[in-house]
């Protein structure tokens, strides 16, 4: 009772605009700098080398959504190809990942493609990745929709399928072929459009993993789940799945013990990286997910 009452506080807490512009003033405190790897693009970089060094590869993420105007928006743009550059220049092996209402996507649709399309080509020149983080349901059939225009000219960029949601195993039919990141969800979503219960979420999710190794598509798993994780090691060993087609994926901060053996067995591991000055609702989301990470964000809160 008591998690749920929190996991709903916290998720309320996420979406304040007054508790967000509070929180870039007060710097990275409550524990957010143990999962929020700076707040410029050289503190973000310097912890993608020293994660490299640990054997894993990583994804950067310039924190940041729901901007309300066009200016913010190409700013955006224009932070996310100087840290694609950032990537190129420093030698680090990371991808990027973006959400896209922070590139303008509620402000017009074809401004926010067009702000894709600089990110994912600038991406291109540097044979480097884009991710598309997936936000609310109500920007999942947008996101799917922009994802199909940009691959109509680029392969290097992908999205996120959320095994709560009900739609999910036909998106993931429909996009055999494109490299996802699988997850559970984190958004707080009413019972029309997704699974409430823990049990339903985890059979879906184990369900469009099978489904997307199976059709021969990149996949990348993220979850922190031992159970999955294991499931997922049986699985592809019994089909035959090569290693070079799948990947685990964790955030930065959380379970590092357990990223760092899947390395050493010789699995490719992907921390997501977030950093930035618009943390607040991030933390927020990841503290919803799991209520008991609020012992570990006081923990972080004292060390000031």
């Amino acid at each position: 009772m008591l998690e749920a009452v929190l996991k709903n506080l916290f998720l309320y807490a996420s979406k304040s605009k007054m508790l967000n512009k509070a929180a870039k003033k007060w710097g990275l405190r409550f524990g957010a700098s143990q999962v929020v790897a700076g707040e410029t693009i050289e503190s973000a970089i310097a912890k993608v080398k020293e994660l490299n060094d640990k054997g894993l590869v990583c994804t950067l993420d310039h924190l940041g959504e729901f901007v309300s105007s066009r200016e913010e928006a190409i700013e955006a743009t224009q932070y996310n190809i100087r840290t694609l550059e950032a990537i190129y220049k420093a030698g680090v092996n990371s991808n990027l990942s973006v959400k896209l209402t922070q590139l303008g996507l509620d402000i017009d649709f074809n401004f926010c493609l067009d702000n894709m399309r600089q990110i994912v080509g600038t991406a291109k020149r540097y044979n480097n990745f884009v991710r598309i983080d997936m936000e609310d349901s109500a920007h999942c059939q947008a996101t799917l929709d922009l994802l199909r225009e940009l691959r109509k000219t680029y392969d290097n960029v992908g999205t996120v399928i959320q095994a709560y949601l009900h739609r999910a195993e036909q998106d993931v039919k429909d996009l055999k072929g494109v490299s996802l990141r699988l997850v559970k969800g984190a958004y707080k979503e009413p019972p029309e459009v997704a699974y409430q219960d823990k049990q339903q979420i985890d059979e879906n999710y184990m369900n469009i993993i099978k489904e997307h190794l199976l059709s021969g598509s990149y996949t990348a798993i993220a979850t922190h789940d031992h159970h999955i994780i294991e499931k997922v090691k049986q699985f592809t060993k019994e089909h035959g799945i090569s290693r070079e087609q799948f990947e685990f994926q964790m955030l930065y901060g959380f379970r590092t013990d357990m990223q760092l053996q899947l390395a050493r067995e010789g699995y490719t591991m992907r921390v997501y990286v977030p950093f930035g000055n618009d943390w607040f609702g991030y933390f927020m989301r990841r503290l919803a997910e799991r209520p008991q990470n609020v012992a570990f964000a006081l923990k972080g809160f004292f060390r000031k």
